[in-house]
């Protein structure tokens, strides 16, 4: 799809200072549009399976292309020729081979911000045999506008030990979206080995717990999920339906910043098959369209700094009336932590406690307008050294002590920084910040 839509789409990136490594200009318009695709390719090594991965990677790698963004389970022996026959511009590398590798990566038109892998800490049988798990890319469609995007591969078969573990996937997962992706929107995709049929399964644990819906539910079953216990929608093997569940799920949800619906969901069998008519693998491909509109009364900035600590995004912390009113940071070698204190009491805070803290109130009528951030190495981690933040009457904070490398974030004409997004923890390693209008 590649496209963006809105009336902001002629705007060019306005930043100053560096731009982050491999991150192409993009401007966020009011809304846009991509699509995804999840697809178990089924690379495990020549006998262990039941397709034919060394003739079929290359055909899958070269039928990729029209898709935005892509999320590959057994992505194992065979990667180096999927990626061979592949033009997606941002790539994961590989976590190796079969009983190396978790077999997970995703191929985007996007920039990642971030990027980590995961292991289950629960697994049986010959799903040991490999560090399955999942994976997060934080992934930039724009200026200020990211998703988490999850890529997963949980514990297979149905017997009671392991679905047990499956369950414990879940959970996991579960635990890690609530902890890592509070105020984000999540895109969940992957082979879940999961259906809501199946009485043993939890996948509603994973959508209840974080308030994701699934695109086949939404736009094939009109939101209503199979009955638990009710019997299986099983796949005509030859030429499925829609209308067929399958175990490679796509979850998502919205967030403060931006509202993220799914507008068509597919089963794309029929792109990836060989000229003899044979499936490229033992799963289907799944499909789904996006569209997302940004919130016109709170937007975000890119981010500067490392990809340590813990994630954060005050959106969804913010007050009912957002009034800034004492900036207060924490400094010494590095930039230790920033906090921000709205009227009524709010107080936004990440970091830890070292250094002096240092405290600006806004007088009335004063607004955070711009701050320009320093980062430098510190244990081999990248981190935030500096931060100095200036208002609309010209006042200044500033704590740390500055480096070379630097960039600016200015709030847009009539917007105010009202908040923080990054990653932190006893010190500030990432930092961005989110504007909302002023009055």
């Amino acid at each position: 799809m590649r496209r963006l839509t809105g009336a902001l789409t002629a705007a060019v990136l306005a930043l100053t200072g560096l731009t982050t490594a491999g991150a192409p200009p993009a401007s966020a318009a009011d809304s846009g549009s991509f699509d995804v695709l999840t697809y178990n390719i089924a690379g495990l090594p020549l006998g262990l399976g039941d397709s034919d991965p060394e003739t079929n990677t290359p055909l899958i790698g070269r039928r990729l292309a029209p898709y935005d963004i892509v999320n590959v389970q057994e992505d194992f022996n065979y990667h180096a020729s999927l990626y061979a026959n592949d033009t997606h511009p941002h790539r994961t590398a590989t976590s190796g081979g079969a009983a190396f590798g978790d077999g997970l990566n995703t191929l985007s038109d996007h920039s990642f911000e971030d990027f980590e892998r995961v292991k289950w800490k629960n697994c049986t049988g010959t799903n040991c045999l490999t560090p399955k798990g999942f994976t997060l890319a934080r992934v930039r469609l724009a200026e200020g506008v990211f998703l988490d995007l999850y890529n997963v591969h949980t514990n297979a078969d149905s017997d009671d030990a392991a679905l047990a573990a499956r369950r414990a996937n879940i959970e996991q997962l579960s635990d890690f979206i609530r902890a890592n992706s509070s105020g984000n929107a999540v895109i969940v995709m992957g082979d879940t080995n999961t259906r809501y049929t199946r009485t043993g399964d939890n996948i509603r644990t994973l959508t209840g717990e974080n308030g994701l819906r699934d695109a086949w539910v939404q736009l094939v079953r009109g939101g209503t999920p199979p009955a638990a216990g009710s019997d299986a929608l099983v796949c005509d093997a030859t030429a499925p339906t829609d209308g067929c569940e399958v175990v490679d799920k796509v979850l998502y949800r919205g967030s403060d910043l931006l509202s993220l619906d799914a507008t068509r969901y597919r089963n794309d069998w029929a792109k990836f098959r060989r000229d003899d008519g044979k499936h490229l693998s033992d799963h289907f491909p799944h499909a789904v369209d996006f569209s997302y509109t940004l919130n016109p009364s709170l937007r975000a900035s890119d981010f500067f700094g490392g990809p340590h600590g813990t994630a954060f995004n005050d959106a969804d912390d913010m007050p009912a009336s957002v009034s800034p009113r004492t900036l207060t940071l924490r400094g010494g070698s590095r930039l230790d932590a920033v906090s921000l204190t709205h009227d009524g009491g709010t107080t936004l805070t990440h970091g830890g406690t070292g250094g002096t803290a240092t405290s600006l109130t806004l007088a009335p009528g004063e607004h955070l307008t711009s701050v320009k951030l320093s980062q430098g190495q510190k244990d081999g981690r990248t981190r935030i050294f500096s931060a100095s933040f200036t208002t609309d009457k010209g006042r200044t904070l500033a704590a740390g002590t500055p480096t070379s490398a630097t960039r600016t974030f200015t709030a847009p004409a009539g917007r105010q920084i009202v908040g923080f997004t990054g990653r932190s923890g006893s010190e500030v390693d990432k930092l961005g910040v989110l504007y909302a209008p002023i009055g």
